[in-house]
């Protein structure tokens, strides 16, 4: 769905939203609010004693493999949804994004101690696989008639400082589940089986956050007119280039990716810890901490982007399906399945990175990030209602976005 930019009029932006998504009036409502009860979050964690809003604004303009997307974002970030906005318009002129991803395949670790004959466990291991797959979808026989289930194991020797270790990995297609509950299940119930085939100690039953057999892949390509010029799309491949070689270049380029994924994983109530702890650990799997986007400049001068990450994320289970926010962000986005949800969250990524390359490249970071903070500051000034856009507008056109700066014209403006 194409909005060129944020209505004045915020009523009629609830409007549109809620007939794009076929929102109720009671799911409207509970945009407006928050949603969350004190109740209800006493059920979901310890020691409760209040939660904590974070806004949640929607990214426009999204077209990801010929479909349109309203994208909720949970994120207290200035600038972040109205840069992936502008990024995805741009993107619509050559048809957007495209978007791809594997199976929805999580990894459960069982760690054996004490072996003594590692490579012999291996093969001992490795001949009692089908008996062992079969244990562990007897853990959830719902998931296996909904087409997922264990899938594989494989088993790895690992030399550590504690000694050489034997870690046998299930493979569990999770379908549209996040899948840690199941996995960590299906991993403990091996258990006991391990140890008698083993002759080792089991320690560790966990699911891995690396979750590098479920990637999410999106491309896109940008024409040199939009981005401002083919001198713009040399300073984004440049800046790539710089990332590619510079690991404290590269953990600011992929953080930009990460604003636009993990403001979707949390504004639909997956983990986000688990999805920055993957993609974060994905990026150094080959020994070097690299970008989790690619971009290269085409033969007509316009800007081809690429991005692969791997998302753990669901549309069923978990706080997916308690949290009232959560499930109304997932019905505005449409999504069907955990695939195309994580299809979009790669999409967002990409369109965020390529925001702030190419602010980077083109008129750096700040004119547009520090335009929104200044609302912040004037805030935090003790500024009120139209004062605070009053106060923000004369300190960007002094170019002095400060408290003490804040604080002053609010007292001029008192005392006039």
């Amino acid at each position: 769905m194409t909005v060129t930019r944020q209505s004045s009029n915020i009523q009629s932006f609830y409007k549109l939203v809620q007939q794009f998504a076929g929102l109720t009036d009671d799911e409207l409502n509970a945009l407006r609010v928050g949603g969350l009860s004190f109740d209800r979050a006493e059920r979901m964690v310890e020691n409760v004693v209040g939660v904590f809003p974070i806004p949640l604004g929607i990214a426009t303009n999204f077209l990801i493999n010929n479909k349109d997307y309203l994208v909720p974002m949970a994120i207290e970030e200035p600038s972040v949804v109205a840069a992936a906005s502008h990024a995805a318009k741009m993107a619509r002129q050559t048809g957007g994004f495209i978007a791809e991803s594997t199976e929805p395949i999580m990894i459960g670790q069982v760690q054996i101690v004490n072996c003594p004959d590692p490579h012999g466990v291996e093969k001992s291991v490795l001949r009692e696989k089908k008996e062992l797959i079969e244990l562990a979808n007897k853990q959830d026989p719902m998931l296996v008639s909904k087409g997922g289930g264990a899938r594989d194991l494989r088993v790895r020797i690992l030399p550590t400082l504690a000694g050489t270790m034997v870690v046998a990995e299930l493979l569990v297609d999770c379908r549209d589940a996040m899948g840690a509950n199941t996995v960590n299940t299906m991993a403990e119930a091996l258990a006991q089986r391990l140890e008698k085939i083993t002759g080792g100690k089991v320690r560790l039953r966990i699911i891995s956050n690396l979750a590098d057999k479920r990637l999410a892949r999106a491309r896109v390509l940008i024409p040199k007119k939009a981005l401002g010029g083919e001198e713009v799309v040399d300073g984004i491949v440049e800046a790539y280039a710089f990332a590619a070689a510079d690991p404290y270049r590269c953990a600011t380029h992929n953080k930009g990716v990460m604003n636009g994924v993990t403001a979707v994983c949390l504004a639909t109530g997956n983990d986000t810890r688990a999805i920055e702890a993957g993609a974060h650990a994905y990026c150094a799997r080959n020994g070097n901490y690299s970008p989790l986007t690619t971009w290269k400049k085409d033969k007509n001068g316009d800007l081809q982007g690429w991005i692969e990450i791997p998302i753990a994320a669901g549309v069923i289970g978990g706080i997916t399906a308690v949290h009232p926010i959560a499930k109304v962000s997932l019905k505005i986005l449409g999504v069907r399945s955990a695939k195309e949800l994580g299809e979009v969250m790669a999409s967002v990524g990409l369109a965020q990175n390529l925001a702030a390359l190419r602010a980077l490249a083109a008129e750096g970071i700040q004119r547009g990030h520090m335009s929104l903070h200044a609302r912040n500051i004037a805030a935090m000034a003790g500024a009120d209602g139209k004062e605070v856009d009053h106060i923000a507008r004369i300190m960007v056109e002094e170019h002095a976005i400060r408290l003490d700066r804040a604080k002053e014209l609010l007292s001029q403006r008192s005392h006039n």
